[in-house]
């Protein structure tokens, strides 16, 4: 299941804004090794060497990252806000172990 993003009448396609057929790239930065990645933003880049270097660029400084992912947006595919109950409305306590505590010793988890 995938969705469009509403947009208001004067609102511009983000995609298509000034990119002259350039593909619109999210970017993926791991700030530290044993972190995960997290989205940092997107940007528009005609291939994925291309977008590692403007990724890095635009989104790190002073050697913060430590990996970077770039991943066309059209391969992404997200489910709709709107059926949020029906992906995540869980009957099953036990996938969130919050009964459990993390030893200080394990870091980040």
């Amino acid at each position: 299941m995938s969705y469009d993003v509403p947009r208001t009448d004067d609102e511009v396609d983000p995609t298509l804004a000034g990119t002259e057929g350039s593909p619109l790239w999210e970017v993926f930065i791991r700030a530290d090794r044993g972190l995960n990645h997290v989205h940092v933003g997107s940007l528009h880049a005609p291939d994925a060497a291309t977008a590692l270097h403007h990724a890095r660029d635009v989104y790190t400084r002073r050697k913060e990252g430590v990996s970077i992912w770039v991943v066309p947006s059209s391969a992404i595919t997200a489910t709709d806000p709107h059926d949020a109950t029906d992906w995540f409305g869980s009957e099953h306590p036990y996938r969130h172990p919050t009964f459990y505590e993390i030893p200080e010793e394990v870091g980040h988890m």
